[in-house]
């Protein structure tokens, strides 16, 4: 299994497994935004990066991160955002091949922490990310800045 950074040449596969990992989330994403994600990942000075996964010269996952300051150290940490992994490739460690290489990474570039989300019900991707280190407690809390948000109701505790 070979890792490496994405290339200009890998959009196509790119895109099949970006489709393949957007069906398992079940989010319909405009073309517009796959293309603004695909220029960023390609966008030497991004700090949103991918490395892939290949096996037999096919691409068969990805892991899509960036780095960025803490408040929390003196360096930066790095976010993993996206891995994903074909799932007819799955079983055969191109997912812990891609955490082992940004762990790697990170830890070459001099970054402090390497963190991740997962949903809850992602039993799979948990096992292998507890197989690493086991959550911290966090809970994920996502606003949208556009389209139509619920009105804010106070709590018993606000008024």
């Amino acid at each position: 299994m070979i890792i490496r950074d994405a290339t200009p040449g890998d959009a196509a596969a790119w895109q099949t497994l970006w489709a393949q990992y957007l069906a398992f989330y079940d989010v319909d994403l405009a073309a517009h935004v796959t293309a603004a994600t695909w220029a960023r990942l390609i966008n030497p000075v991004s700090p949103v990066k991918a490395r892939l996964a290949l096996s037999d010269e096919r691409v068969i996952g990805f892991a899509i991160h960036l780095h960025h300051p803490s408040t929390w150290a003196a360096t930066e940490d790095c976010y993993l955002e996206d891995l994903f992994v074909a799932p007819d490739a799955r079983g055969l460690g191109a997912g812990r091949a891609l955490l082992d290489d940004l762990i790697a990474l990170a830890a070459a570039k001099g970054w402090s922490r390497l963190y991740w989300h997962t949903n809850e019900d992602n039993t799979r991707a948990r096992a292998l990310y507890d197989s690493y280190v086991k959550s911290d407690g966090h809970i994920r809390y996502r606003l949208p800045l556009s389209g139509p948000r619920e009105p804010h109701r106070a709590s018993v505790n606000e008024t």
